[in-house]
């Protein structure tokens, strides 16, 4: 049976109503700690939960890797999922994080949703089909100038405590820019850039559960999307996001 877009806008829906309510009660929050910088709540547990229970239900010929459970045994078609991208900012009651959940066939990504609930911003994206935000197409910014532009990253390699920290990237980087963001959610960054909000994203040292939904809706949203050399496709170690007008302005600084 072919994934239908509404079922699965109902479940990703449906699991953000569950981290939402969690949300809404933070001072009862259990959070532990997989690892130093790297936080795990109740919320993250029972939303993948909650996914991989509907998800499995709905289409079994799926397997599911999920951030938290891991991966099961069919790695070729599966379920790609976060349940909550941006768990430290979940945790501080801010709203920039995100449910992300993407379908991956044969390595190659063709379904991606991107929900956040503290906003109540639907994206989602079809391969070859399009994307769109709260039902309504999206496309990405005009901006042709890397000096107008606004960019944003991320530090989960200084998180990870990387050599290879970004700090100097950045700073090249926003030298030549006019506005920087750090939101904390490489799935919510990579659909501000689907959605013209920001003109470039880059990041480093991701997982592929971070940023498959997001990457996806930002390429059928008209983004280039590649590595820090500007060769095309998903990187979760090193990928670049842009309006696809400021990639040539922006490659000689990644490096």
């Amino acid at each position: 049976m072919p994934v239908s877009l509404v079922v699965l806008e109902q479940i990703v829906r449906e699991a953000g109503a569950i981290a939402l309510a969690q949300f809404k009660n933070l001072k009862n929050l259990q959070i532990t700690q997989k690892s130093p910088r790297d936080f795990v709540t109740e919320a993250d547990i029972a939303v993948e939960q909650f996914l991989k229970d509907k998800l499995s239900t709905h289409y079994p010929q799926f397997g599911f890797w999920g951030e938290e459970s891991g991966q099961t045994a069919d790695q070729l078609s599966r379920w790609v999922v976060d349940p909550i991208d941006g768990t430290h900012s979940f945790t501080k009651g801010q709203y920039f994080w995100a449910i992300s959940v993407a379908l991956e066939i044969n390595q190659e990504l063709v379904l991606g949703a991107v929900y956040a609930p503290a906003l109540d911003d639907y994206y989602c994206a079809k391969k070859g089909k399009g994307a769109w935000k709260n039902g309504q197409p999206i496309s990405v910014s005009t901006e042709n100038d890397l000096g107008n532009a606004m960019i944003a990253t991320g530090f989960a390699c200084i998180r990870a405590y990387l050599k290879d920290n970004n700090l100097q990237r950045f700073c090249r980087i926003a030298e030549k820019t006019t506005g920087q963001r750090r939101f904390g959610s490489a799935a919510l960054d990579l659909c501000l850039v689907a959605d013209g909000q920001v003109d470039a994203f880059w990041e480093q040292s991701l997982n592929l559960y971070d940023i498959a939904a997001g990457a996806l809706i930002a390429k059928e949203a008209g983004a280039s999307v590649t590595d820090f050399d500007g060769n095309p496709g998903i990187f979760p170690e090193h990928i670049l996001a842009t309006n696809g007008k400021i990639l040539d302005q922006l490659l000689p600084l990644m490096n």
